[in-house]
């Protein structure tokens, strides 16, 4: 047994995952097609929860892609895809709030509403 493991189940024992572990995992549609990848996490800098993981999406061979967060809650992780699955598809993904790469919105309360209304997600 190793520190990863817990003695009845063989899973892993952590609930929790390093954000370097999360930047550059896959995300995929509900019909298995690859939509991008991670490249950041947004972390609530008074609750500590993640409130956003951003997708990297569009663009040809990496260029021109844009930035979309996706509130964390949207997000499913799947063992057999090694990746996140959401349910969406890419029309409803390309009409999201983006920003380009070097343009990083500031994540204020009004633009988190904008996001989780977009997806049909609660605010908060």
């Amino acid at each position: 047994m190793n520190a990863m493991t817990t003695p009845t189940t063989g899973t892993s024992a952590s609930s929790t995952i390093s954000s370097k572990r999360v930047e550059g995992t896959k995300v995929y549609n509900q019909q298995g097609e690859k939509l991008g990848s991670i490249d950041n996490v947004q972390i609530d800098k008074h609750s500590g929860h993640v409130r956003y993981a951003v997708l990297e999406f569009g663009g040809f061979l990496g260029i021109g892609t844009d930035r979309y967060p996706l509130p964390w809650n949207v997000l499913k992780y799947d063992t057999g895809l090694d990746g996140y699955v959401v349910p969406l598809d890419k029309s409803t993904l390309e009409k999201a709030p983006h920003y380009e790469h070097e343009q990083a919105p500031e994540f204020t309360d009004e633009y988190g509403r904008r996001v989780h209304e977009h997806y049909g997600v609660p605010w908060q």
